[in-house]
């Protein structure tokens, strides 16, 4: 089943959001940004959806999900709830004929995401994942200069997403609950994020990998969970391009300490998400700090530059970004690299590849 955006013209996408936390309200921002109505919310409990829909400004509160996918004046669901409600609710909104965007994981097993891609291409609807941190300009202009051949042969990787907010034992989250946040938790949640940057900026898929993971604490009030604190990867790209990758939700300091280097035969490039205006290139011979400049940039970092130079964009601005051109492809329009089902896919065979070379302690074959 397919749905045109309804009504009220192709310049007007209104949208409806499942949950009402922290992701919910960024959500939100990019929504009201890219000139969308923020119509309903649904959440946990009708009395959290009132009170969500206040403080996010939406028109009005649903019963639940159900009755918000269904909704005749909505064009697009955004499922912001936790990861393991993904799949029903995305599927759900599918099969209503709307478009989708839905947090990562995807689903929290490759099957369920499988499925999900597959519903998204029989419904004729986009269907996006917020890989959002594709959409710092500086990102973009790291993916041009190793498509124009400026790097040279990669050669190796490094990368690392580290936080700290899980670092006590009394340090608690839904995320911990294998029921709810699924069987990856460090690595579905942040270390996502780091290989789809790493595939995008890259060009080449990770082709075979081994991780070791570390669960350092029980939470959830002493009960066992079955999901890891910190994973250490070793990854080998399609070109031969060696590389390691660490993620950790319990490196004290580091609050979001996403950082991608690559390693060319001509030349290596540095983004760490914390410094968002900047790219370091690295030479034998000398380095250099591009700094973000419309008026110098290649044109795929360009357009996602809505400041001058020398006034910063951040997080909200890249999220703000990726709606932009989610509402684009529902206009018909095909945004150069934006993410979708089956980015999210991706994901979730890349977090059970670790989880099983984790448990086996051996190296994993990943198809692209």
């Amino acid at each position: 089943m397919t749905t045109d955006v309804l009504d009220t013209g192709v310049d007007t996408i209104r949208t409806g959001l499942l949950g009402g936390g922290f992701m919910a309200r960024v959500h939100a921002a990019a929504a009201r940004a890219a000139g969308s109505p923020l119509i309903a919310l649904a959440s946990s409990t009708p009395a959290r959806a009132a009170e969500a829909a206040r403080r996010l400004g939406a028109e009005r509160s649903e019963a639940d999900a159900g009755a918000l996918v269904a909704a005749s004046d909505i064009d697009i669901v955004h499922v912001c709830t936790p990861n393991a409600t993904h799949a029903a609710y995305a599927l759900a909104a599918l099969t209503a004929g709307r478009h989708v965007v839905c947090e990562k994981p995807l689903a929290t097993s490759a099957a369920d995401a499988r499925r999900l891609v597959e519903a998204a291409a029989d419904a004729g609807v986009v269907a996006a994942v917020p890989f959002v941190y594709r959409y710092h300009p500086m990102v973009r202009e790291a993916r041009a200069r190793v498509a124009r051949g400026e790097v040279g042969t990669l050669l190796s990787v490094q990368g690392a997403y580290l936080q700290d907010w899980l670092l006590a034992a009394s340090d608690d989250d839904w995320r911990a609950d294998t029921a709810a946040g699924g069987p990856s938790r460090a690595f579905a949640d942040i270390g996502s994020h780091l290989c789809d940057l790493l595939e995008f900026v890259a060009g080449e898929p990770i082709v075979r990998l081994t991780a070791v993971t570390r669960r350092v604490f029980d939470r959830r009030g002493g009960h066992a969970v079955g999901n890891e604190d910190i994973a250490a990867l070793t990854v080998e790209l399609r070109s031969g391009a060696v590389g390691s990758l660490l993620v950790s939700q319990m490196a004290p300091g580091r609050k979001n300490g996403l950082v991608l280097e690559l390693h060319g035969s001509s030349e290596s490039l540095r983004f760490a998400q914390e410094q968002p205006e900047e790219l370091w290139v690295g030479g034998r011979r000398g380095s250099q700090l591009l700094l973000r400049d419309p008026a110098t940039a290649d044109p795929s970092s360009a357009r996602l530059q809505r400041m001058p130079a020398g006034h910063p964009m951040g997080y909200q601005d890249a999220f703000d970004g990726f709606v932009a051109d989610v509402h684009a492809a529902v206009r018909g329009e095909a945004p150069d690299g934006l993410p979708t089902f089956a980015d999210g896919l991706r994901a979730a065979v890349l977090a059970e590849a670790v989880l099983a070379s984790a448990a086996r302690r051996e190296w994993i074959e990943v198809a692209p």
